[in-house]
Parts: C-alpha cells; structure tokens; sequence
C-alpha cells in the first residue's frame, strides 16, 4: 500500500463541525490523506454564528506543530484561521526557522486560507492580523481569498504589488455562476466558471476548498490540478448537504466518493 500523504491542518475548531479543523479532516481524509492538526482557536458556533472565539497560546500552538512534524513528517500544510497578527508573525518565524535550520530540507506546498470573515459574518481576526499576514501570503503556495478577504487584503491591486500566487474564490458573489481566478505573477489567469449551486447549506466551503487542495498538492499534483480536483470535491460536498441547522448548514463531506 501506498502511503497517504500526510496534511497538517492549522487552524481554529468549529464546534458544529461544519468548519474549521473539523472540515479540514473530513477533507483530507476523504480525499485519501492522513489529518493531522494543529488548533489555534477554540470556537462555540454553529450554523447561525459564531458566538464565543477563544485563541489558544502560541506555545502550545508551536508544540503541535512540532510533535506532528518531527515524528510523522509532513507533505503538505493547510493554514486557517489565525487569529491574530503575533500568531501570523510567530507562525511564519517558525516555519521559515525549520528550513534555516535544516530540520526540513524545503517547506511543503502551504496553502493558506485567510479567514478574517465567516460565512454568517462573523470577524474572526484582528484588524493588524491582515498586515501580518503579509510574510505568511509569500511563504504560501498559493492563497485562497473569498470575496470579502481580498478586499481586506487591498484587492487584488495590492495583491499584484505583493507579487502573490493566489485564488480569489467566487463563492460568495452574486450571479448564476460562480467563477474562480488564479492569479499568479507573471503568468497568465486560470478561471474556473461553474453553474451556482443554489443552497444555503455552505458552511465550511472554503476551509473544504482550502485543505483538499493541500491534500492534493500533498499527493504531487501540480497546482492548477490540485485547484481543478478540489473544486469539484466542493461541488460534490455541497450537493450532498445533509440539510442540517438553521442557518448555513454544513457540507456532505461524507458522502463525496
């Protein structure tokens, strides 16, 4: 048997289940990889709002990180939620520091998803995090901005300026068809266009999207496969929602085959 790759997931933990760690594992595991997590946050919410954020100190954040890394290794990275602009700043220190180092002879594939609004509207940031976020932004593979966080991040004028790889997903803006475009320097656009899928149930979409790419750049597809095989997995996870909650319900992650 072949090993699966292995996918570290940092990020914050939604207690509904539809977001967060929770969607990055069903993700990834789904998808054929080993989870492994590494949690910033913890969060009481649901599929109506967030309630309560509490972030977790960045020690035992870093000691997560470690104990993965340096026993089971990893493939692949998958950056969430945050939190705030030291845990950007430390985060980046210590991945750049294992490379310095030499513990790791290059940085996997990092995909970040910078989650600064959630689905119910919702900050989950602090406002100086988006200019910590810079150094993390140029470590990444690539970033994956829905509508409204690239507009916090400046748009994508100042993405250019930055010189960023990166998604801007079309999820959250209005039309019948949803368009996603990666922008990547010097190159020209990739875009993706998919009829809408009508539901309210989308909780946790991003973070899906986000992680199931790390999983497949962890698995050694080139970027834009990676891009193309988790969008359809999305699209697959949303026409299988369970129909549960109130509000945005989460995924079917459990059904996608």
């Amino acid at each position: 048997m072949t090993a699966p790759p292995r996918i570290l997931a940092i990020a914050g933990s939604d207690s509904s289940g539809g977001a967060g760690i929770q969607a990055d594992i069903k993700t990834i595991t789904m998808l054929g990889g080993y989870a492994m997590t590494a949690i910033t946050a913890v969060t009481a919410q649901n599929t109506v709002g967030v309630q309560v954020v509490e972030e977790l100190s960045w020690d035992l954040v870093r000691a997560q990180i470690d104990a993965c890394w340096n026993d089971i290794g990893v493939d692949a990275i998958k950056i969430g939620m945050i939190g705030s602009a030291e845990m950007a700043l430390l985060l980046t220190d210590a991945l750049l520091v294992r490379k310095a180092m030499g513990i790791e002879d290059r940085i996997p594939p990092i995909v970040f998803d910078p989650v600064l609004v959630s689905t119910s509207g919702a900050i989950l940031t602090e406002p100086g995090a988006v200019l910590a976020f810079d150094r993390l932004m140029k470590l990444a593979t690539v970033t994956t901005p829905n509508v409204a966080e690239l507009e916090a991040l400046g748009g994508p004028g100042a993405m250019a300026e930055r010189g960023l790889t990166y998604l801007a997903k079309g999820g959250d803006a209005e039309g019948r068809e949803v368009e996603d475009r990666l922008f990547r320097p010097g190159q020209a656009d990739r875009v993706w266009r998919s009829p809408r899928i009508d539901t309210r149930h989308s909780h946790g979409t991003g973070c899906t999207l986000s992680s199931a790419i790390a999983t497949l750049l962890g698995q050694g597809l080139a970027l834009e496969d990676a891009i193309d095989g988790a969008r359809h997995f999305v699209r697959a996870a949303l026409e299988a929602a369970p129909g549960f909650g109130a509000g945005h319900g989460p995924l079917g992650h459990h059904a996608v085959r």
